[in-house]
């Protein structure tokens, strides 16, 4: 398990990078580091483990040599969360082991990411392994509020992002009626000043 082989995958800023040891037909692992670390923080440690699976340490956004988030968007640990999702996606991953790292007192929430993951997604992971970790608590009576919203959240911008096409070139007339459906509010008087701004005209329409 020495060898590895490096990976990318895209997302809309750029891309998510990860290191893979071992067969990939073998049981999945994915395997996710600490506060400022990075993939390389699992070096040593996949030599030691069991041959047969495949082991995928991603970058989190911003980390390794995975693409920043836009200059101005912070940092959120949901963003993490759904980055493992997108992870998941792309390796056509239904279910898997989870691996998480963590160590500090600097790096008291982060260390939440793949035990939130393994919340939200429990379908999706066999086992989850905390190193120098904690699990991720919360009062059960807030836990179903918490599990919907976060899962509508994270479901609903892969889905708009698997759906992302070129924008549709309309007539200035068709423009207008779509914004009039979309907004009930609007009178086409308004519409019409809006569209000035928010339209871009090309060739097409």
């Amino acid at each position: 398990l020495g060898m590895f082989s490096e990976l990318k995958f895209p997302v809309p800023w750029g891309h998510v990078a990860a290191k893979a040891w071992g067969p990939s037909e073998g049981h999945p692992v994915l395997c996710l580091h600490g506060w400022l670390d990075n993939a390389n923080t699992f070096d040593k440690l996949i030599p030691l483990l069991p041959r047969g699976c495949y082991y995928v340490a991603m970058d989190f956004s911003g980390h390794g040599l995975s693409s920043h988030r836009p200059a101005g968007c912070p940092y959120h640990f949901l963003d993490y969360v759904t980055d493992v999702r997108r992870v998941a996606a792309a390796l056509q991953w239904r279910r898997f082991t989870l691996m998480g790292h963590s160590m500090g007192n600097f790096s008291f929430s982060y260390c939440f990411i793949s035990s939130q993951f393994c919340f939200l997604y429990p379908e999706m992971v066999d086992k989850l392994i905390l190193l120098e970790s904690l699990g991720f608590l919360l009062a059960p009576e807030d836990t179903e509020a918490w599990l919907k919203s976060k899962r509508r959240v994270i479901d609903r911008l892969l889905s708009l992002e698997a759906k992302q096409q070129t924008p549709k070139a309309r007539s200035p007339k068709a423009a207008l009626q779509r914004l009039l459906e979309a907004n009930s509010h609007l009178t086409a008087e308004g519409g019409a000043i809006l569209l000035q701004r928010g339209a871009t005209e090309t060739p097409a329409g």
